[in-house]
């Protein structure tokens, strides 16, 4: 009767490969770039969020306070201050910047499913935000809705380019 083998207790390679936060065939789940678009997507979301409950006057810019009938005061860095509106505009350049930097092959939303994700992610997302923003600031009086109601048309240019940033994931699909 022949010998049979013993079998190797040693991993293999392929394992050895997988637990380093990569599947071999669709490539590592941690990257740089992955960490990158991570950062910059929260930092994006962190600054509209900071800027709107930290720094920007309680109700809005220009608003008069009724008891003193002076301007209510912004509070926050004076940098931030200064740019008023535009902190929206740096906010949502990062988060779609981080959206366009996570739809590069080297991270998981570059490839596979992760690009359907992304595109029908960011399609219905543009797509949301228009159609809230038409619910709710367009009557008469507008609603408070936050980031809505600083916006006003902005809104749509906010919808519309999440749903470029969609076709950019498109590009990806194979």
């Amino acid at each position: 009767m022949p010998k049979l083998p013993r079998p190797s207790l040693k991993r293999s390679d392929k394992e050895t490969e997988r637990d380093a936060f990569g599947d071999p065939v669709a490539g590592p789940v941690l990257t740089v770039r992955t960490i990158l678009a991570l950062l910059l997507f929260v930092g994006g979301i962190a600054w509209i969020v900071y800027y709107y409950l930290g720094v920007r006057p309680t109700d809005g810019w220009g608003s008069i306070n009724l008891d003193t009938g002076e301007e209510n005061p912004a509070g926050g860095p004076k940098f931030m201050r200064d740019l008023e509106n535009w902190n929206y505009a740096i906010g949502f350049g990062l988060v779609v910047l981080g959206l366009i930097v996570s739809a590069h092959r080297a991270t998981p939303m570059g490839r596979g499913r992760g690009v359907v994700v992304g595109m029908l992610g960011c399609f219905l997302f543009g797509l949301i935000w228009i159609c809230t923003y038409y619910v709710v600031g367009t009557t008469d009086p507008p609603k408070d809705v936050p980031v809505f109601n600083d916006l006003e048309q902005k809104n749509l240019i906010v919808g519309i380019v999440f749903m470029a940033v969609g076709f950019v994931f498109a590009t990806k699909w194979e």
